[in-house]
């Protein structure tokens, strides 16, 4: 749970301003679907054929990645600078792309783990962060080793029966994994528990500076991890957008009709 203190500091902290941003640039993708941002703002969009397109931040395609085996890909994180992880969640299977999308290695997760993993990441230290959904735990996996290194087990955190996890992400050496039914769960890098903010109905978030952003209600809200201090800025409600990124001057927004680029006015 939020601790008291915790809790009264981000109510006296919230604020929501109607600020607004304005449209500059609406590129067409096949279905979108899953969307990712690195340390230099290229954009990172998978399609319905599972193809993968690199943008450069103003939205010149420069790279697309097709692989020779088709699959799901569940969640895309070019966070780590280096590499691009593209996680297959119908086939378990995690694949690592250099910057220039060369094909660095493949993970067969059912080789290292038992039950079913629904989401992953990447780690600081070149790691991974998984969710076995099946036996309800939070682990850290080397692929260079092919071990485990840790194990958290949920059950006493989450509760089972109603948990939906939708998405993990490390920042700043905390693990933040976004639970729809009831909030986002906090942990330190070792996959000890710390606190849950209270944000529920969210499928995904984003960091920037020492702030979290989050879609939702029409607006894109930003929560300081610090001072839990929040502000917000409204979108438009057409077309319905499902997941925000944000880079150093523009905002990206994603749609069924593609993807939507804004700067702050």
């Amino acid at each position: 749970m939020l601790f008291p203190a915790l809790l009264l500091a981000f109510l006296l902290a919230t604020e929501s301003r109607g600020q607004t941003i304005a449209l500059r640039q609406h590129l067409d993708v096949a279905q979108p679907a899953a969307m990712s941002l690195d340390r230099m703002n290229n954009i990172y969009l998978t399609d319905r054929k599972n193809n993968l397109h690199q943008y450069i931040a103003t939205g010149r395609l420069v790279n697309t990645y097709s692989p020779a085996r088709n699959g799901h890909i569940g969640n895309v994180e070019a966070w780590n600078g280096m590499k691009v992880m593209l996680f297959y969640d119908d086939q378990q299977q995690i694949t690592l792309l250099d910057r220039f999308l060369n094909n660095i290695s493949t993970i067969r997760l059912r080789d290292y783990t038992e039950g079913s993993i629904k989401v992953a990441t990447t780690t600081a230290d070149d790691r991974l962060w998984l969710f076995n959904e099946t036996e309800f735990s939070l682990l850290k996996f080397d692929p260079r080793s092919s071990e485990v290194v840790s194990t958290t087990q949920l059950g006493l955190t989450l509760n089972r029966k109603q948990s939906d996890v939708r998405f993990i992400r490390e920042y700043q050496n905390m693990v933040y994994l976004v639970d729809k039914t009831t909030g986002i769960y906090v942990f330190d890098n070792l996959g000890n528990y710390k606190k849950t903010l209270p944000f529920p109905e969210l499928s995904y978030i984003g960091f920037k500076g020492d702030e979290l952003y989050y879609l939702k209600g029409g607006k894109l809200h930003f929560f300081n991890l610090y001072s839990f201090a929040e502000r917000s800025f409204d979108v438009p409600p057409v077309p319905a957008y499902r997941q925000a990124l944000v880079g150093e001057e523009l905002i990206y927004l994603l749609s069924d009709s593609g993807l939507d680029l804004y700067a702050f006015e």
